[in-house]
């Protein structure tokens, strides 16, 4: 399937829908996202007019190729509006119930040809896959937050996810300028498996009093070379996605190890969820 002739869909109009279809419209790519109103479309063309406003500011964008990509996008809140879309990305809540739901739809209502992709990052592609109606053509492509600078896509293969289709996927990646890397259908994949019982085990020795929070996270970035401390990040990407991750992990290897420490727990709970509440594990 030739990128020339790829029509991208964009299931949410969050934050990572708004940074998906930015990267893809800055691509050269037509765009249509699918979003719960019309009132949070708006908000995701604001975000992504913002977005790209600071890089003409930064002299990094010209305005003309802002203007160009802004007109690549369309925004509906009728899921039948996809149906001409050759790859269709869902980005909605990290739900298993919620996103089974949508692929469904999608399955019913795409082209036969269409590819139905999940940015999920710890659920698994082989169950979206069965109830989409189209296993062979659905795959996993992980954008990583933000989705406009991080450089990386996991391209996640299900048991029943057809070559052509992780070729697709790979070289729609490559379009939008990220680096593709290739995982099974395991929770976590790659960077999510590997990332988060680090920051648990972090917060675990919190809890045991080993070091201070400052320290620890000094200790990380000055003794391993990370651009940011296990608290830091953790407050960035945020504490109830920390712990629904974990959850996920810990349903799939059975470890208790990732089984999320009560102190990332407790925050949850009284709605410190890091950098977007102002407050987490440190205040902004």
């Amino acid at each position: 399937m030739p990128d020339e002739r790829l029509t991208v869909g964009i299931c949410g109009s969050g934050t990572m829908g708004a940074g998906l279809a930015e990267v893809a419209a800055r691509a050269g790519l037509p765009v249509i996202v699918r979003g719960r109103s019309d009132d949070s479309n708006a908000k995701l063309v604001a975000t992504m007019t913002a977005s790209m406003a600071r890089q003409v500011a930064k002299q990094k964008l010209a305005q003309d190729d802002m203007d160009a990509a802004l007109s690549r996008v369309r925004t509906t809140t009728s899921i039948v509006q996809l149906e001409q879309c050759d790859v269709v990305i869902e980005s909605i809540v990290e739900d298993l119930d919620a996103k089974l739901g949508l692929v469904a739809e999608l399955g019913a209502v795409l082209k036969p040809q269409a590819i139905v992709a999940t940015n999920t990052s710890t659920l698994s592609v082989e169950a979206l896959a069965q109830r989409s109606g189209r296993p062979g053509r659905t795959v996993g492509i992980h954008f990583f937050n933000p989705a406009t600078t991080m450089p990386l896509v996991e391209v996640v293969r299900a048991a029943s996810t057809s070559d052509e289709t992780v070729a697709t996927a790979e070289s729609f990646a490559r379009r939008c300028g990220k680096e593709p890397v290739h995982v099974l259908d395991r929770p976590g994949f790659i960077v999510n498996a590997l990332l988060f019982p680090y920051l648990n085990s972090a917060v675990r020795m919190l809890e045991a009093g080993t070091a201070s929070m400052p320290d620890i996270d000094a200790a990380m970035k000055g003794g391993c070379n990370h651009p940011m401390g296990p608290f830091e990040l953790l407050d960035l990407v945020g504490l109830d996605v920390a712990v629904s991750i974990l959850g996920a992990l810990h349903r799939g290897f059975g470890d208790p190890a990732m089984e999320p420490a009560p102190a990332l727990r407790a925050l949850v709970a009284e709605g410190k969820l890091g950098r977007k509440t102002k407050q987490g594990f440190y205040s902004y």
